[in-house]
């Protein structure tokens, strides 16, 4: 269903690219996955993975690349948008483990025409869910203007 490698879908650059790909999307839903491995930003030898923390960053990412897929299904151009916070982020381990992929769950919950977002978001190992949260997300019409209205 996904043509595009993550790289064309968010505004992130290397080595800030945390997720892999986009498996799925819809109208108001997407699945991401992150591969865990060596090579992956934050990974800690001594947890022998990625701290929970950074998961959020996995629900963030995940929401840009879905914003990423509509605007290139609507040929337009990516941008960037912001991660304004979260509530409730719950997670049920301490890391995210070497050698597995998780998935990144996002559901559009609620959207404005200023362009604030609010998501529903898990991250899952197979059937059992690892973290989840709401997100509150950012997109103006024209971001890069709005930051320069901001300076």
């Amino acid at each position: 269903m996904n043509k595009y490698a993550i790289e064309a879908l968010i505004a992130h650059r290397e080595p800030m690219i945390l997720i892999s790909r986009l498996i799925d999307f819809g109208e108001t839903h997407a699945t991401c996955e992150v591969d865990i491995t060596k090579d992956s930003a934050f990974y800690q030898p001594d947890s022998n993975g990625v701290q929970s923390y950074i998961g959020i960053e996995y629900m963030a990412q995940a929401i840009a690349a879905f914003a990423g897929i509509k605007a290139l299904e609507q040929g337009k151009p990516v941008d960037i948008g912001f991660l304004l916070g979260s509530r409730k982020y719950q997670c049920y381990q301490t890391c995210f483990k070497l050698n597995e992929t998780y998935q990144i769950s996002i559901e559009e919950l609620y959207k404005e025409t200023s362009g604030l977002s609010v998501f529903e978001c898990e991250i899952s190992l197979g059937e059992h869910i690892i973290a989840q949260a709401k997100v509150n997300a950012f997109q103006p019409e024209n971001p890069r203007e709005f930051l320069k209205e901001q300076q």
